[in-house]
Order: structure tokens, then C-alpha cells, then sequence
């Protein structure tokens, strides 16, 4: 007996299959159920502003500051004016660093950070003086960045005096008295340990010309800020190699000298 013909599969398998299936819809919460989740989030929020902004948890009650070595804590908490009693979440930090920089100028940096819940604190970075220019009978101290930022009666011990012997002339003019002091903080930031200990003057009469007093009346000839490193390797080992001389030239490195008087 014959089988079906290959019409008849083919209608057999379509009446099989029957119609396409509906793909499946995703059950959609109902609208009540929205409703409860939007006033949910929104009790939440505003419950959030209320205990950051409103309520009386997390408010500024003191404020500290460390990190000081001739600023007082209490000179630094002073300028910086925080304001106590405000929402700690609205205290503006950026706002409190640039009024202490601008207060207290021998602040080099300062991180003003919220210590929660009612804590601000001030942690401060000072500058150190690397050079001592004297002025009317007071000391103006100049940092490693060439910032002359405060005035003291009495010159700080180990710090090496900044004397400007310039001339006014096209040089002064073109660099300018404050492009010399930081060649002259350039040069001291450049000196091997053992010579920067007994520096005492740093003398800068053009920028091709700075120059070092030491103790025992030796002096540096040192030349530009320039080649800092190779400088103060000869230094050292033409202080090594004539230990008994009192002036040393290495302004040329390559070329250094040195002399017994």
C-alpha cells in the first residue's frame, strides 16, 4: 500500500503546527502599586534632606587643625571662619582653603575634610623657608617655589641670607627681580647636603652670576641655576680633591677650578 504523497505531509505537518502562539507578555505592576513605590521614594528622599539639611544631627559643633609648626591651631581655626552650627553637607571646603591661603599666607596647602557627624577638620601644610632676604631690620622668609610669603623679625637658624647685588640693566630688565629669586632658590634647592649646612649667602648679581659664601671664607662661584645636578657633583669632588681651598668655580662643570686664597 502506498504512502502519502508529499502534498499530503506537507498539509499534515501544517495542520499539526496549528497557529502561531501569542509571545508571552510581562505582567505590569499595577498602577496602585507605582503609586505606593513613587510616594515610598519620595518620603525617602525628602526624609534624607530633612536629616542632612534640617534636623540637628549633623551640624559643624567643632573644629580642628593640625599640621601647624609656627602657626597656632587656634590662628588656623580663626581664619578659617567656619561656619558652626551650619548643616555639615553644606560646608564649602573649597571656599575654607582659599581664605586660610589668603589669610595666612605660610600656608603652602591645607585639606579641609568633613569628619562626621559634627566634626571639620584642617589639616595644614606651612611653608619652609629655603632662603632669608633681609629687609628694614626684618627677615622676609622665600620658599622652595620662590614665594616670599612672611616677615619675621629674627632670621630662622640653618636658612642661608639672599643677597640681591643686581645692577639695573638689560638683564634686570628682561628676567625681572622675582625670576632671580627663584634662580637663587634654584640654586639652593641644587647643593649637595654637606654645602648647603654651611651656606650662608646666596648672591645673585645678574642670572649667568649667583654665587655662595660659606663658612670659613670659602666661597662658590656657581654660574647660572643650570645644570644644578652636574654642578653640585663637581662641587664635591673638587672639594674632595682640594680640601684646603677657599674658592671653587664650577659655573662651568666641565671646566671647574679651584684656589687656595
Amino acid at each position: 500500500m502506498a504512502g502519502p504523497t508529499t502534498a499530503e505531509r506537507g498539509e499534515r505537518q501544517h495542520l499539526d503546527s496549528g497557529p502561531p502562539r501569542p509571545p508571552l507578555l510581562k505582567r505590569l505592576p499595577k498602577p496602585r502599586t507605582l503609586v505606593i513605590v513613587l510616594v515610598c521614594l519620595t518620603l525617602l528622599g525628602a526624609g534624607g534632606v530633612w536629616v542632612f539639611y534640617g534636623s540637628q544631627w549633623l551640624r559643624v559643633e567643632r573644629v580642628t587643625a593640625s599640621g601647624t609648626r609656627v602657626l597656632t591651631p587656634a590662628q588656623v581655626v580663626e581664619a578659617a571662619d567656619v561656619p558652626v552650627g551650619s548643616p555639615l553637607i553644606s560646608v564649602d571646603t573649597d571656599v575654607i582653603e582659599a581664605r586660610l591661603r589668603r589669610k595666612l599666607p605660610r600656608i603652602d596647602s591645607v585639606d579641609v575634610v568633613r569628619s562626621w557627624p559634627h566634626g571639620i577638620g584642617l589639616k595644614v601644610t606651612e611653608r619652609t623657608p629655603v632662603l632669608i632676604a633681609e629687609k628694614g631690620g626684618k627677615f622676609v622668609e622665600v620658599d622652595a617655589k620662590g614665594v616670599r610669603y612672611a616677615t619675621v623679625s629674627r632670621a630662622p637658624k640653618g636658612v642661608p641670607a639672599l643677597e640681591l647685588d643686581v645692577s639695573p640693566s638689560a638683564g634686570l630688565r628682561r628676567f625681572g627681580t622675582g625670576r632671580l629669586v627663584r634662580e637663587a632658590v634654584r640654586v639652593a634647592g641644587s647643593l649637595p647636603a654637606a654645602v648647603a649646612r654651611d651656606t650662608r649667602i646666596v648672591k645673585v648679581r645678574s642670572y649667568d652670576s649667583i654665587s655662595l659664601e660659606l663658612s670659613g671664607d670659602r666661597t662658590v662661584a656657581w654660574g647660572s641655576g643650570e645644570k644644578g645636578r652636574a654642578k653640585a657633583r663637581t662641587l664635591t669632588a673638587l672639594m674632595k680633591a682640594a680640601p684646603e681651598a677657599r674658592h671653587f668655580d664650577v659655573s662651568v662643570p666641565t671646566a671647574p677650578a679651584s684656589a687656595g686664597s
